[in-house]
């Protein structure tokens, strides 16, 4: 028995249907982070192909302020930051489907036969990235810009939903 022609698009729905969450990196992407120094962080988050570039840089900018503040401090700057991302594919296969029916008279039968071909069809999609290399200090840096860490956790949090 031949699977409907939209079963390959609903697997892979099944795995991708929604925008990325916030979480570590894992197979329908999130954030990580390396510690460089003691006070500076490399922090980058993948989207996957149903995540904004938007949703991918404020998750990005949560992740900094929650390490952050995990590591006692509570206010961070960037140093350098990264957009970008990358496109992918899947081709879903082709498919044909046949139909047929026979009459017969007597010794004679006649037959018709229909065939329909769906061709292969091909998918691309975008999946973002965000990268930021931050450096947190324990009070707001003289003359220079630094986010709140913990301001800005609520308000991505409240943002996009996301509990503590």
């Amino acid at each position: 028995m031949k699977s409907p022609p939209f079963l390959p698009m609903l697997i892979t729905l099944c795995f991708t249907g929604c925008a990325t969450g916030y979480h570590s990196s894992g197979f329908t992407g999130g954030f990580s982070d390396t510690q460089l120094a003691p006070d500076v962080f490399r922090i980058s988050f993948q989207g996957n192909g149903y995540t904004s570039a938007d949703r991918t840089q404020d998750l990005a900018l949560l992740r900094a302020a929650d390490v952050t503040l995990s590591h006692g401090y509570h206010y961070f700057g960037i140093m350098n930051e990264a957009e970008g991302g990358h496109t992918d594919s899947f081709t879903a296969p082709g498919q044909s489907y046949t139909s047929a029916s026979v009459t017969g008279y007597g010794n004679t039968a006649y037959g018709s036969a229909t065939t329909t071909y769906i061709p292969p069809q091909r998918f691309s999609f975008f999946k973002p990235r965000s990268g930021l290399m931050i450096r947190c200090f324990a009070e707001q840096p003289e003359g220079g810009f630094a986010f709140d860490a913990a301001f800005l956790s609520r308000s991505l949090r409240s943002k996009y939903r996301i509990k503590d």
